[in-house]
């Protein structure tokens, strides 16, 4: 039976910790699907789908057993649709177990078949966040150290043209 697990966020925009999971994910499964959510509480600057194109334009090569989604609803209704086993979810800090340990009891409660598998930020992207990396472009700061340069040049487009300030 395939291990088929996914990947889920906003990935907006994606940094490079984010593309460092995935790899890393991609060595323990037979599968990984980055699932980006379209429908969440969050107010993103780039469509579901800008930020599948993003995610491509990362350099993926060479992870054959990587696949890119969208998804809406819940992610536990996601995961039974595509036969996961597992969520793979990021851990930079203390604060994030603390959310992610929720929301893993949460979809566990709500589909048992599935666990979380917590991997741990290097200590180099450990303090990155979508969140921060906007706030830094948005105030003119040099980002290219922690996203690919397509990310880099997608968030300037934005800027340019006032979609987020």
């Amino acid at each position: 039976m395939e291990k088929i697990a996914v990947y889920p966020g906003t990935f907006d925009p994606v940094t490079y910790g984010h593309i460092h999971i995935l790899k890393r994910a991609a060595k323990l499964f037979d599968k990984v699907i980055m699932a980006v959510a379209a429908d969440n509480y969050k107010k993103t600057i780039f469509t579901a789908e800008e930020r599948i194109g993003l995610i491509e334009a990362c350099g993926l090569q060479g992870l054959n057993n990587v696949e890119l989604d969208i998804f809406n609803g819940l992610l536990c209704d996601y995961l039974e649709k595509k036969g996961a086993v597992a969520i793979i979810r990021g851990l930079r800090a203390i604060s994030d177990f603390e959310y992610e340990m929720q929301m893993g009891s949460l979809n566990r409660h709500l589909n048992n078949k599935v666990e979380t598998v917590f991997l741990m930020a290097d200590s180099e992207y450990s303090f990155i966040s979508s969140s921060i990396i906007k706030n830094v472009a948005v105030l003119g700061g040099n980002i290219e150290q922690f996203v690919p340069d397509k990310v880099a040049e997608a968030l300037r487009e934005k800027k340019e043209n006032r979609i987020f300030s």
